[in-house]
């Protein structure tokens, strides 16, 4: 039974709170306030947070604000505080005027909820205002025959506040002839009028002033005063009478101005002036005074100004009649007016939310509109549609308001802002319309990334270019707005021969823009391949990338290089031998240079730019060969000087040039004999020698002039064991093809580590040193099979006595290139100089490629010309790839002097086999190369 009775109880307290809760949310839509008027601006109202259910500082984050149509706004919201505060004086005779309560509605509006709260706030008097009558003198005539008790009306005062604060009595000041009566009507006005007690008497007081005084109710109490002039007449014993008490009409407000009204209408039985009865305003405001005219005659009232219903459609006027003596007559006159559609509707854009996300959901609120037509009934009804197909739609709110929201999916780039046209429509008619326009801003997020034109750029540049030089542009374009669409360039990282990207190429993060931060080489590399990305700035930014490839372009910036011969670094005189025997044609030598450009800029051409014996040698254009033009004569010097010019084909033409220096002689001792014309003389400036310096001169000489027997002797025991003819003239008989090796005579020399210089015309002697240079001298293929280079070179370090002398074989004919294995640059057919150049860049660039590594291995003394099968040299730096199979022989460009062949690989021991002639010794040793 308890547990009955406490869910009975639980039921009822659930219904109570539910019912508690209805009545809450029904009252929190409408807040009423109480506010006296004449308040200072600012002055406190209600605390509108808190009704609201809100603190004071939500009322500007939920952007809550007072909304009103058409009215001069006399609240004010204070964020800080919270409160509704008067936005100015209020003045509540100016607002409501007479009406018992003055009441002023408005809404507020909570935009983050596009919600609407109604406020009702009433205006209470003050006695501000003290009773005024409408004219400060007032004339009264009374007839001397009116018997005591006769009452004349007298002006009213008006007080325009109301309740106790208004009008409350009148008084009169004392006088023995007259009292004041109050008449309180029926609307509860109090009439004065001004009461006879006791007869007039014209000859004994023709003129009687009295004061009247209206008072109020209020605290403090205000009055209003009128002078009152009494006049007392002759007889006149009849008042006029009007016709009706109280005439009514209506008429509409568009009625026209001058029209009649209607006309009133008092008679007076007396006869003369005394009947005579004249019209005119008792009691009328200043502003409807001038939209009435009266005939103070006819008694017709005229209509003088335009009527507006809606400003004010109910006018009551009080006529009053005089006769020609002292009698008044009043009556009213009732004008209502009838509203007919001359108003359109009226549209107010309350909120507006522009700018609109475009991802905005279906169902937003774009803006809150709100619709009022000034007519009443029909003729104020109105509808309202939109303009046009738009994704926009509108929905009704409370009252009069209209929410327009969204229909269908917004989308920026496709439109980025709507021109909206609402039309309100009212019923009546025929019926008026009114359009408003407002244009809505789509609002942009990031949702497209930048894009590029082309799907991959390619350009081209110059080598050399200047630092910072543009290269080329791109463009991206993002069909967002503003910062969305502010595209930001940049290059991808990467590495180009081991060294960053951008140390070579910088963008322009803004144009797109790159530039060369250095000079490219195009003998470093040929082309760039890099990706730019394009980012907007966007939230989270999005991005696309292009690839762009840059093309270097050869330029003619590389001069010819010469390989052979090559200047000499340790102050020696590189010197080549021709025989004195030799036919035209013969073979000297053979300048070798290549050029790193490639194409056209690579191709090389070489002449005689100078000699010391014009006519006397001839250069192969295309293969550099320096052969003889003619037959050599006795009369021709021992030493001739060549100056050979190596030029390119690129524009303008580079060149180099190198000196040569040809020993015309048959023989060693001839060589010998004349060694010290091939010196270069000592210096101008140089100091007398000492005595020690003598003695030390001559004691050297004599150990180079054993040494040479020494070796002349050796040499002659290598010729006869090797069965070689000997060479007639009587002297130390050496066959020229001995000198073997890439700088001639210099370098026999340098293989027995002597240089002697001698002055015939010169007291003074000079004896050379210089280092040993094993390097430059030949090896045969069979040694470098045995031994590497390191320990050919290591092995080069034993002296030269140690080593016994082995014959030296004669050049081998199967060191010849057949015409097939030369390549075009400079192994023509028999040395023909009208030779082609190689058919295609390519194998220009191989080629030279190839004839660069040789150098190098030269230079360094790592390689020598004979190294493994078939590798040219090439195989330590390139691998076995690099066989004579695959690319042309450069070796045609060392030639063997005192013979008219170029080095080259046999067919046979490219293909692994035994050479076909030549009865050379095969089995010389690096070090017996060497010598």
């Amino acid at each position: 039974m308890a547990a009955q009775r406490n869910r009975f109880y639980l039921i009822a307290l659930v219904q109570l709170c539910l019912l508690l809760c209805m009545s809450w949310e029904t009252e929190a839509r409408q807040i009423r306030y109480s506010v006296p008027e004449e308040l200072e601006r600012g002055s406190f109202v209600g605390n509108i947070s808190k009704d609201l259910g809100l603190e004071p500082r939500e009322l500007a984050e939920r952007g809550v604000r007072i909304v009103s149509r058409g009215r001069t706004q006399l609240f004010a919201l204070n964020p800080r505080s919270g409160s509704l505060v008067t936005a100015g004086r209020i003045d509540r005779e100016e607002l409501c005027a007479q009406s018992a309560r003055c009441l002023v509605s408005f809404n507020i509006l909570v935009e983050d909820r596009v919600k609407l709260f109604g406020v009702e706030i009433e205006v209470t008097d003050i006695n501000d205002n003290a009773p005024k009558f409408q004219a400060e003198n007032l004339d009264v005539k009374i007839n001397e025959n009116v018997a005591p008790g006769m009452r004349f009306p007298l002006p009213e005062a008006v007080d325009p506040d109301v309740g106790v604060n208004s009008l409350q009595s009148y008084q009169l000041s004392s006088n023995k002839h007259f009292s004041l009566a109050v008449q309180s009507r029926v609307n509860g006005v109090k009439s004065p009028e001004l009461v006879l007690e006791h007869a007039l008497d014209r000859e004994e007081e023709a003129m009687h002033r009295l004061v009247l005084t209206a008072v109020d109710g209020g605290d403090p109490l205000r009055s209003g005063t009128v002078l009152i002039s009494v006049t007392v007449f002759d007889t006149n014993d009849n008042a006029p009478v009007f016709s009706l008490p109280e005439y009514r009409v209506n008429v509409p407000e568009n009625l026209p101005v001058g029209s009649r009204l209607l006309t009133v209408t008092a008679t007076d039985r007396d006869e003369g002036a005394n009947g005579e009865v004249t019209y005119s305003f008792r009691k009328l405001p200043d502003t409807q005074l001038l939209k009435f005219q009266l005939n103070k005659n006819t008694g017709e009232i005229k209509l003088s100004e335009n009527l507006d219903y809606e400003e004010t459609g109910f006018y009551e006027i009080e006529i009053q009649a005089e006769d020609g003596g002292a009698y008044l007559a009043t009556a009213k006159v009732l004008i209502t007016i009838e509203d007919v559609n001359d108003n359109s509707p009226e549209v107010t854009i309350t909120s507006l939310f522009s700018p609109l996300m475009e991802d905005s959901p279906l169902g937003t609120v774009v803006a809150l509109l709100n619709v009022h037509d000034l007519d009443s009934g029909q003729n104020g009804q109105v509808t309202c549609s939109i303009l046009g197909n738009l994704p926009f739609k509108l929905e009704k709110s409370i009252d009069s308001y209209y929410r327009l929201v969204t229909h269908t999916v917004l989308d920026r780039e496709q439109v980025s802002s709507y021109n909206i046209t609402l039309r309100a429509t009212d019923g009546g008619s025929p019926p008026l319309s009114t359009e408003t326009h407002f244009t809505l801003q789509v609002a942009d997020i990031n949702d497209n990334p930048p894009t590029f034109s082309h799907i991959s750029y390619f350009t081209y540049i110059p080598e050399n270019n200047p630092k910072g030089a543009s290269i080329f542009s791109v463009t991206a374009l993002d069909p967002d707005s503003k910062e969305n669409a502010q595209v930001i360039y940049s290059l991808a990282e990467d590495t180009i021969q081991g060294a960053p990207l951008s140390s070579y190429i910088s963008i322009n993060s803004d144009t797109g823009v790159l530039y060369a931060l250095g000079s490219f080489d195009y003998e470093q590399f040929r082309n760039l391949k890099m990706q730019v990305t394009a980012t907007d700035s966007g939230d989270p930014p999005l991005s696309s990338n292009v690839s762009l490839s840059i093309f270097v372009l050869d330029q003619n910036d590389n001069a010819p290089q010469i390989l052979y011969p090559a200047l000499p670094t340790d102050g020696s005189t590189g010197v080549e031998l021709a025989p004195r025997s030799a036919e035209p044609g013969y073979l000297v030598t053979k300048v070798v240079a290549v050029d790193r450009d490639s194409g056209q800029n690579a191709w090389l051409s070489y002449r005689l730019l100078k000699a010391s014996e014009p006519g006397l040698f001839a250069v192969g254009l295309h293969t550099g060969e320096v052969r003889t033009a003619r037959a050599l004569l006795d009369r021709d010097a021992l030493k001739q000087s060549l100056v050979v010019v190596v030029q390119d084909h690129g524009q303008p033409p580079l060149s180099a040039t190198v000196t040569l220096t040809v020993a015309v002689a048959d023989s060693i001792p001839d060589v010998l004999a004349d060694l010290g014309s091939l010196e270069v003389p000592p210096a101008s400036d140089a100091s007398d020698l000492t005595l020690y310096l003598v003695v030390a001169v001559a004691a050297v000489s004599c150990v180079f002039l054993a040494f040479v027997i020494v070796l002349v002797a050796l040499k002659l025991r290598g010729w006869h064991t090797s069965r070689l003819p000997q060479a007639s003239g009587g002297g130390l008989g050496v066959p020229a093809s001995h000198f073997v090796g890439v700088d001639g005579v210099r370098t026999f020399l340098q293989t027995y580590s002597h240089e002697v210089s001698l002055t015939a015309d010169s007291r003074r002697s000079h004896v050379i040193f210089p280092q040993p240079n094993y390097a430059d001298t030949l090896i045969s293929q069979e040694s470098c099979e045995k031994k590497d280079p390191l320990s050919l070179l290591d092995d080069s370090k034993f002296p030269i006595e140690d080593t016994p002398l082995v014959p030296q074989a004669p050049p081998n004919t199967d060191w010849r290139f057949s015409q097939a294995q030369r390549p075009g640059t400079s192994g023509s057919q028999n040395g023909d100089e009208t030779g082609t150049w190689p058919n295609n860049q390519f194998d220009t660039e191989m080629l030279q490629a190839m004839i660069l590594a040789s150098a190098s291995e030269a230079a360094d003394g790592s390689s020598t010309l004979g190294g493994g099968a078939g590798t040219m040299g090439l195989s330590a730096r390139y691998g076995p790839q690099f066989t004579l199979q695959h690319v042309p022989d450069y070796r045609q460009n060392v030639y063997i002097p005192g013979s008219n062949a170029t080095l080259t690989n046999a067919a046979g021991k490219r293909d692994g086999k035994t050479p076909a002639g030549g009865n050379g010794n095969k089995k010389k040793s690096g070090k017996k190369e060497k010598k």
